[in-house]
């Protein structure tokens, strides 16, 4: 493909030269004799920093915002964006594959990858091909491969949905990360369903207020430099869903709504048990069906309905709807059981902000026995390098949600492990819980399960799926399932699983 062909829809300001191009990049390190090489600003380094790397690398072409003298033989293009020169040029360079398939976007704070798993099966259910690109990992016509990101760069986004059609996939699910629209990672990608789960507190360290972390999650139901989607599936019982209400309104989607108490999608009869979830889904199809999941716990319900939504918006039938919910049995570090024969529940989840601490004590404490002196232990840290504000309030919710916490490193990186956790402790104190000071995250797991006694309920907060521990020294291996599983096991319970949680029943 020539320089010209990736341009096409650019905004090109001037252009010098013409090449035959057989990659594309934007890390220098990655070029080869034939590449074009997108020069983007970054955080924390501009690529134009390395155009000569690339160039000495075997770039041929060249792309930049920035002011730069042409170099004969290179074929130079100055852009108005680099970012969105990128997504143009890869999404050419892979022959559109986006345009190809039928996408859903999901983004919020909390629930994303749930509801995207949970729509994968549903579509898988009704024999429909799809890929998903999410923040455990990602899924490409059967095979799988960890995440970086949530949402991947406009390269690797076109190079993942490429490999996708070629593979005969016509769906894709996606989560998209507020970081993801305020850096144009998905600029171009027409998104035929768009679906909002929530809104709390996270990202402050990038997006400094509230205010402008809504503006970026909002950018999907306004189009990423498409026509807004064709559908915006909204929880209308979050407050930030009701305005995106407004939004999709003005812009023309069909809307269609979800809550447990309210909405088009709604929930009735809500019963959580140790074996799962049940309740009866209403939708403007039909006055009520019977879902069991496998998935425990109300916010699960949320979730469920966001994803029951979002099916029927790509023409799923209720029945292949319900069969995909009960197909779904977990989701990878989401309230995981690890279960070695112990006398208490051992649950490992990916909550990381005060709401979905909240959320998860409230699970836990659904669980344990009422009238007796069962507890919930509650194990949690903060991300280092992140929104300092929110700690405190991560602090206030495991304390008011749990009878003993230990409050512990998540991945400090290049933060102080005791100044986070001092952060958070502030918080913690308003509650007068008890509780327990262990930066080491190991030892810290182990002195939660260790004051865990028969009934009780242990929650290992925060990293969830994630199999590293990133640190002032770099990333470790670290998987929570495997570290508890390990303490389970050296305190003598390596028998049968044994069911622990006690069935509770909620009202909607």
């Amino acid at each position: 493909m020539n320089f010209q062909q990736l341009l096409d829809g650019v905004e090109v300001l001037s252009r010098t030269g013409e090449a035959e191009i057989c990659a594309v990049e934007y890390d220098s390190r990655r070029v080869r004799p034939g590449s074009l090489f997108v020069a983007i600003k970054g955080d924390t380094s501009d690529g134009n920093q390395y155009i000569d790397a690339a160039i000495a690398n075997g770039a041929v072409a060249v792309v930049t915002e920035t002011n730069f003298v042409p170099r004969s033989p290179i074929a130079t293009a100055m852009v108005s964006q680099a970012r969105r020169a990128l997504a143009r040029i890869s999404a050419n360079f892979y022959h559109r594959p986006a345009e190809k398939l039928a996408i859903a976007g999901i983004t919020g704070t909390n629930g994303k990858s749930t509801t995207a798993y949970l729509l994968e099966s549903i579509l898988g259910a009704g024999g429909r091909k799809s890929a998903l690109v999410g923040t455990i990992e990602y899924h490409i016509a059967g095979r799988v491969t960890p995440a970086p990101h949530t949402t991947p760069e406009s390269l690797e986004l076109n190079r993942i949905f490429a490999e996708a059609v070629g593979n005969g996939a016509k769906e894709a699910v996606m989560e998209v990360s507020s970081h993801a629209l305020a850096q144009e990672r998905v600029f171009g990608v027409p998104f035929d369903v768009a679906v909002f789960t929530n809104l709390t507190l996270d990202h402050l360290d990038y997006h400094r207020t509230v205010e402008e972390y809504f503006a970026a999650k909002q950018q999907l139901f306004e189009g990423c430099g498409t026509e807004p989607p064709r559908v915006a599936v909204l929880n209308i019982e979050d407050e930030y869903g009701a305005k995106l209400l407004k939004t999709s309104k003005r812009t023309g989607s069909q809307v269609v709504t979800y809550g447990i108490g309210r909405g088009d999608f709604k929930a009735r009869d809500v019963e959580i048990t140790q074996r799962g979830t049940r309740f009866r889904l209403v939708s403007p199809e039909r006055d009520a069906a019977a879902v069991f999941s496998p998935l425990i716990g109300r916010v699960n319900v949320y979730n469920i309905l966001a994803a029951a939504a979002a099916a029927s918006a790509r023409g799923v039938e209720l029945e292949t709807i319900v069969e995909g919910i009960a197909a779904l049995t977990r989701v990878p570090g989401r309230f995981e059981v690890v279960d070695c024969g112990q006398p208490f529940t051992v649950v490992v989840d990916y909550a990381h902000t005060d709401d979905a601490l909240r959320n998860l004590t409230a699970l836990a404490r659904e669980f344990v026995s009422q009238g007796r002196k069962d507890r919930v232990i509650t194990l949690f840290g903060c991300g280092g390098d992140r929104d300092r504000a929110k700690r405190p309030l991560m602090g206030e919710a495991a304390g008011r949600g749990s009878n003993f916490v230990v409050l512990t490193s998540d991945n400090p990186r290049s933060e102080d492990p005791l100044r986070i956790i001092n952060d958070a402790l502030s918080g913690l104190q308003r509650t007068g819980t008890p509780y327990h000071m262990e930066p080491d995250r190991r030892k810290a797991m182990e002195a939660a399960i260790q004051q865990a006694r028969p009934g009780d309920i242990v929650l290992l907060a925060g990293k969830g799926h994630e199999k590293v521990q990133v640190t002032q020294a770099g990333a470790a291996p670290f998987d929570d399932v495997e570290v508890a599983r390990g303490i389970l096991v050296s305190m003598g319970y390596d028998g049968e699983p044994i069911s622990s949680p006690k069935a509770a029943r909620s009202s909607p």
